[in-house]
C-alpha cells in the first residue's frame, strides 16, 4: 500500500486499522480472542496496513498491539519497529478535568509505552470531554514537552472543534492531525473544519466512514433493527437518525450497492474509499474486528469513483438532514449519544 506525508518526515497508510472493537468494552454479547486477535494485526501489517489506532482507554487494546508488535520484532527482527506506526491516545478522566494537574499526561503517556514496550509512540491523540474545564491548553502543552523529551514522536488530538483547533494553533500548539468522524452519513468536518486544517496543514484521520457496520451489504433491505451487538451499533444508529432515518439511509446504501457493483467491490470499502478521496482527507479508520474485510480494506486507496457516481450519491445526501453542528458537538452536549461514551476509564 502507498504512504501518505501526515507531515514532514511522518508517513503513514492511508488506511488504518482501528483498535476500539478490540477492547473489552466494545462488545456486548462475545468475547475478542486475543491470540486470534494478535494474529489478526499481524496480517494487517503483513499486507501493507503499517499503521495502528488504539487508545489509552480501550480496555486491553494497548497490550495486544504490544504483544503483536513484539511478535513481528521476533520473527523479522528489531528493524521492524520502524515499519509500524502506533497511534494511541490521550484522554483525561472527565472528573478530574477541573483539577487537572500536568503530570497526568506524563503517567498516562509512560504508562501506553510500557504497554506497548516501546520508548517512543509515533502518534498521541489528545481527547478533552469538557471545554468548561478550560485546561485543555495546559494538558496539550504537556504533550509537545513530551514530545520534546522523545517519548513521543507526533502530537495529534481527537474530537475538537475548529474553534479550539485554532486556540491551540494560536498558542504555538499546532497538531500534526485531528482524529474525527466523517463519512457520507456525517459532514460536520464540512462546515468549515476540513478547509481549515488544509490552510494550517493539519492532517485529518476519519472514523465512522462504515457507520460501525451499518454501511454494508448486511443492511441493504434490512428491517430497522432494535437489538444490538456492539456499542459501535447503538453510536451509529443514532447518526443514522440524524441522517434522516432508515428509510433515506436505506436509499443511500442502494446507491452505494450499485457502485460497489460498478467497481466489483462491496459497499464498505466504497463508502471508505469516497471519504479518503475528500479534500484534506489523510486516511481513514477501519474498526476491524478480523480479517474478514481485510481484501476490500487494501483497496480503499485504489478506487476512484466516477463524476456520475459522486452525483448520484449527491442526491441522496442532498435530502439529509444532519447531523449539524460542530464536530462532536451531539456527543459532548446530547445525553443519548455521550452516555455511549465511557469518559472516566483513566
Amino acid at each position: 500500500m502507498r504512504k501518505v506525508e501526515l507531515v514532514p518526515n511522518y508517513w503513514i497508510s492511508p488506511v488504518i486499522k482501528g483498535g476500539w472493537q478490540l477492547s473489552s468494552g466494545h462488545s456486548l454479547d462475545s468475547v475478542i480472542s486475543q491470540e486470534q486477535a494478535i494474529t489478526d494485526i499481524v496480517s494487517f501489517l503483513d499486507s501493507g496496513i503499517f499503521t495502528l489506532d488504539f487508545g489509552d482507554i480501550y480496555t486491553g487494546v494497548e497490550e495486544l498491539v504490544g504483544r503483536a508488535l513484539r511478535k513481528i520484532i521476533e520473527r523479522d527482527g528489531a528493524a521492524a519497529r520502524e515499519q509500524v506506526q502506533l497511534h494511541t491516545k490521550y484522554v483525561p478522566n472527565e472528573k478530574f478535568l477541573d483539577d487537572y494537574q500536568p503530570n497526568d499526561a506524563r503517567e498516562i503517556v509512560s504508562r501506553s509505552l510500557e504497554r506497548l514496550g516501546v520508548e517512543q509512540v509515533d502518534l498521541v491523540q489528545f481527547h478533552w470531554w469538557r471545554y468548561e474545564a478550560q485546561n485543555y491548553l495546559r494538558a496539550l502543552e504537556e504533550l509537545f514537552h513530551l514530545k520534546e523529551e522523545g517519548l513521543i514522536r507526533e502530537v495529534g488530538v481527537t474530537n475538537f472543534d475548529q474553534l479550539r483547533l485554532a486556540q491551540m494553533v494560536g498558542a504555538g500548539l499546532k497538531p500534526a492531525s485531528i482524529q474525527l468522524q466523517y463519512s457520507l452519513l456525517d459532514r460536520r468536518p464540512e462546515s468549515g473544519m476540513i478547509d481549515f486544517c488544509l490552510s494550517e496543514g493539519i492532517g485529518v484521520l476519519c472514523y465512522g466512514t462504515v457507520a460501525g457496520g451499518f454501511i454494508s451489504e448486511k443492511y441493504l433491505g434490512a428491517p430497522e433493527p432494535t437489538k444490538f451487538e456492539t456499542r459501535s451499533n447503538i453510536k451509529y444508529r443514532l447518526i443514522i437518525a440524524e441522517f434522516g432515518g432508515w428509510e433515506l439511509f436505506q436509499q443511500l446504501l442502494r446507491v452505494l450497492n450499485q457502485i460497489a457493483i460498478n467497481h466489483q467491490s462491496d459497499i464498505a470499502t466504497i463508502s471508505s474509499a469516497f471519504t479518503l478521496s475528500q479534500p484534506g482527507v489523510s486516511a481513514v479508520i477501519v474498526g476491524a474486528r478480523n480479517v474478514n474485510h481485510l481484501a476490500g480494506n487494501l483497496r480503499i486507496p485504489e478506487i476512484t469513483l466516477a463524476s456520475e457516481e459522486r452525483e448520484a450519491l449527491g442526491q441522496v445526501l442532498a435530502r439529509s438532514l444532519g447531523p449539524t453542528g460542530e464536530v462532536f458537538e451531539l456527543e459532548r452536549h446530547s445525553d443519548k449519544h455521550r452516555n455511549i461514551m465511557h469518559t472516566n476509564n483513566n
